[in-house]
């Protein structure tokens, strides 16, 4: 077998995984009268609670147009899945949130084809902490050059303190929850998310990916 580079092969894989996930997002979608978009707003809605989203933040979430974004939640609008209201701080804030129907509809839309979710499963705790640190690492570098949003995930949070215990099976910890965690605990969506400092957040992420060069660590 050549030895060549692996990046190609592992962007094929993930390439792999993608279009079972897209796929499955249109049948589940298709089947209750909605868009993958439309689907994915539902979802967006209904991870950050009962404040509601403004138009922007709904488009910058989901990595699409202001139009497309408004476009869609038109259509939900239409369904009675999803409803506008000016927001109390700011008259002229338009908040989009869930009706009781579209908080329904978007734990429908939450729930991961099982297939998928049997898969992981059978991974071992060490697999899925390595899988979830790779792809928070990815996910971040991608951020980072602008190429998709910024989400709330553990390394982008002032509560993540990434490498402050010697045990390798938790050797992070959420100053939220206050308790240590491991690899396979990473949040890449978290609801509990607090927007850490440009600063706080670049001295985590260096020491998330470089924690030899802590002065405290622990080989």
């Amino acid at each position: 077998m050549p030895h060549d580079a692996p990046g190609p092969r592992v962007i094929a894989g993930l390439a792999k995984i993608g279009l079972a996930l897209k796929s499955h997002a249109w049948q589940q979608a298709g089947g209750r009268g909605l868009t993958p978009t439309q689907a994915q707003i539902l979802t967006v809605l209904g991870a950050r609670g009962q404040g509601g989203l403004r138009l922007s933040e709904v488009a910058e979430a989901l990595a699409v147009t202001p139009a497309t974004a408004s476009d869609a939640v038109s259509a939900l609008e239409s369904k009675s899945l999803v409803r506008k209201r000016r927001q109390a701080a700011d008259g002229r804030a338009v908040a989009i949130s869930l009706t009781a129907r579209g908080r329904r509809e978007a734990a429908r839309a939450a729930v991961w084809p099982d297939v998928l979710l049997e898969a992981v499963d059978e991974l071992s705790e060490y697999e899925q902490g390595a899988l979830l640190r790779a792809l928070t690492r990815i996910i971040r570098r991608l951020q980072l050059r602008g190429k998709i949003p910024v989400s709330r995930m553990c390394v982008t949070c002032s509560y993540f303190r990434p490498h402050v215990y010697p045990d390798r099976a938790a050797p992070h910890h959420c100053a939220f929850v206050d308790a240590p965690f491991g690899d396979a605990a990473l949040r890449i969506d978290c609801p509990d998310h607090v927007a850490a400092s440009e600063d706080q957040a670049a001295g985590a992420w260096r020491e998330f990916i470089h924690p030899e060069r802590r002065p405290d660590h622990v080989v």
